[in-house]
């Protein structure tokens, strides 16, 4: 029987074998070459501070206010677990709840994995020579006799097996570029899901701190409602009396409904807030009710960590979700200009082909091959046009991250613009809260004598309830914006190691 294609001894598949493990060994050289310019990290912010010094009275107050309550202190990380220096354990465990049963969570979860097979399904079907075995039989009808000659047509049935490998010759980098960009979008997606982790405690601990003002507000409220209700009543009593006028109970009785008016507004944003604490946890607003969050379950740390301007791009989850999307233009920018280049493939292949199976394997079935490929655009206009779009995606990718930048330094200037002012806020309103209650203490003193009304008592008790309604609000502002300060830090690092990208792959 005739043989298909060119048939060798077992003794010739040894110098053939090692000139085609020379070959791909060439190729693993030819590969350490890359199309396309490196990618080199962008300079980091040459600033030395986030806000410009203070000039003005008024602000060197603010910062003297704020340094008596809080400092800030230098530092090169934040603790991944920041909320805990607020010193709630309900936050604590809620937060803890929600970081496992988010379903914002989970998808950016799902969606880093998602990167991190991509990048090894390429990976595995680029940088190994790929491998096949086939097995196969066939029947056909053949001219053939016992001694080979021509004879009477009969059917036969031709058994065959092959081991066939195949690899591409990386010689522009075009595969290695293709998993750099990948290697860098699979780490973009995990500052993603670092980000995403910072934003769910940080909305965690802000919705709790809304809701611990929203209730102390309305607890004040309601003691303004009561002084409100017992100014008219008496304001009432006058009036049937013919000691007031009209005009003095409608005014009263106005004040009082707007008072009331306001509290279902707040009990209205206390719910919603409720609400989200409910969703940002992973349950549905009617399976469950959060904890009863309260301003005095919570502490104002102390120092408050701060990362230089320079660093803070190291620190910032977005800022470096946006330094790997550059990364990776940089990478898809190199497969575009080795797409320029010629393209090199090499195959070989080891078979028999037999009429029996127990020949199947015997040293006349022997069949082997090996092929080479090289192809070279010569024509090809669109492929120029691919190469400017790819280096313009670049360009796209490196002004979003210096946008990134600037709204990252905005983002710590404004915080720390708040905690000043905001400082010097709440020390006004404790020193109108500490007169308002030494004043109404005065007023109670002098209606127990017979000095005066009880009317004055009660404006005093509504002036000194609503100067707490705002002192409330500046307490749990100044814990918010602490909650802020944190986040514009980065919350802390995960330990994601260097990226794949910048070092090779």
């Amino acid at each position: 029987m005739k043989k298909r294609g060119k048939g060798v001894r077992r003794s010739d598949t040894g110098p053939r074998a090692r000139m085609l493990a020379a070959m791909l060994g060439g190729a693993a050289t030819l590969g350490a070459c890359a199309a396309g310019p490196d990618y080199v990290a962008p300079v980091a912010p040459d600033v030395a501070a986030y806000t410009m010094l203070a000039s003005d009275r008024s602000a060197a107050s603010a910062q003297a206010e704020f340094a008596k309550s809080q400092t800030l202190t230098r530092a090169d990380v934040v603790d991944p677990q920041w909320w805990r220096q607020l010193g709630s354990p309900a936050l604590d465990a809620f937060i803890d709840v929600a970081m496992q049963a988010s379903p914002t969570l989970a998808a950016a979860q799902a969606t880093l994995r998602q990167a991190q097979e991509t990048f090894d399904a390429q990976n595995g079907a680029t940088s190994y020579p790929q491998v096949q075995a086939v097995a196969g039989m066939q029947r056909q009808r053949a001219n053939v006799s016992q001694s080979g000659k021509a004879g009477e047509p009969q059917a036969v049935t031709l058994h065959s097996a092959t081991l066939g490998i195949s690899y591409e010759l990386d010689v522009a980098g075009g595969n290695r570029r293709r998993l750099e960009a990948l290697a860098a979008r699979t780490e973009h997606r995990r500052f993603q899901l670092h980000d995403a982790q910072l934003a769910l405690a940080a909305n965690i601990a802000t919705s709790a701190l809304t809701r611990a003002r929203l209730a102390g507000q309305l607890r004040a409220l309601d003691t303004i409602v009561q002084a409100q209700a017992q100014q008219m009543s008496i304001a009432e009593h006058r009036y049937r009396y013919g000691q007031a006028s009209h005009n003095d109970v409608l005014a009263l009785r106005s004040d009082l409904e707007q008072t009331r008016a306001a509290i279902p507004l707040l009990r209205n944003q206390m719910q919603q807030a409720e609400h989200l604490l409910a969703v940002l946890a992973g349950r549905a607003p009617g399976a469950m009710l959060p904890p009863p969050f309260a301003l005095q379950d919570f502490v104002l740390p102390a120092e408050l960590p701060v990362i230089v301007p320079s660093e803070l791009v190291r620190a910032r989850p977005d800022i470096q979700a946006a330094e790997a999307l550059l990364v990776a233009a940089n990478a898809d920018y190199g497969v575009a200009l080795s797409r320029l280049y010629p393209q090199i493939n090499l195959s070989a292949s080891m078979g028999w082909q037999a009429l029996t199976t127990g020949a199947l394997f015997g040293g006349g079935s022997l069949l082997w091959g090996l092929a080479g490929q090289v192809a070279q655009p010569l024509f090809a206009p669109g492929l120029p046009a691919q190469t400017r779009a790819a280096l313009a995606g670049f360009d796209v990718a490196a002004a979003n991250y210096q946008s990134v930048v600037l709204n990252g330094l905005r983002d710590v200037a404004d915080v720390l613009r708040s905690l000043e002012n905001n400082a010097q806020r709440l020390v006004s309103l404790r020193a109108a809260d500490v007169a308002a209650q030494a004043s109404l203490e005065v007023l109670q003193r002098q209606y127990g004598l017979g000095a005066v009304s009880y009317l004055e008592v009660l404006t005093a008790s509504r002036q000194a309830q609503n100067v707490r309604f705002e002192l409330i609000a500046g307490q749990a502002q100044r814990l918010v914006d602490t909650v802020a300060l944190f986040r514009a830090m980065g919350g802390g690092r995960l330990s994601t190691g260097p990226m794949t990208a910048r070092t090779g792959v």
